[in-house]
């Protein structure tokens, strides 16, 4: 696995925190919600992808 991956969740994590914490302080905690489902959506897009090529290389090395 690539280390730019890790990098480009934990920047997605971190934007949607910061703008979760700016919604929620400014009274829109439905929208924060709705960030922050987002950005769990994105990254386990992410996720799914990765463990697609994880499989095939499986598939693959065994010959299936």
């Amino acid at each position: 696995m690539n280390i730019d991956f890790i990098f480009k969740i934990a920047a997605i994590g971190i934007i949607v925190a910061v703008l979760s914490l700016v919604l929620s302080r400014s009274g829109r905690e439905e929208q924060a919600m709705m960030t922050t489902l987002a950005g769990l959506v994105v990254v386990l897009l992410m996720l799914v992808d990765k463990i697609s090529e994880l499989f095939n290389t499986i598939e693959s090395l065994f010959g299936f």
